[in-house]
């Protein structure tokens, strides 16, 4: 029983990995963000590259 809790405390207090696991939890709860917004993000990136080509225009027709 003594063995059982020594590996129980060592692989609780084990950190290798952990870096990894952080960084897919941080990807995924991004994801999932990027998700559930997706039509409020995709709607302001087409008012940017409106606004873009709008200013690209400008600048050609006064040449």
């Amino acid at each position: 029983m003594q063995k059982f809790k020594n590996a129980c405390k060592r692989f609780w207090k084990d950190e290798n990995g952990l870096q990894t696991l952080e960084i897919m939890l941080i990807i995924a709860v991004i994801v999932v963000i990027a998700l559930l917004f997706r039509e409020n993000i995709m709607g302001w990136i087409n008012e940017l590259l409106d606004f873009g080509e709008g200013e690209i225009q400008d600048f050609k027709s006064n040449e």
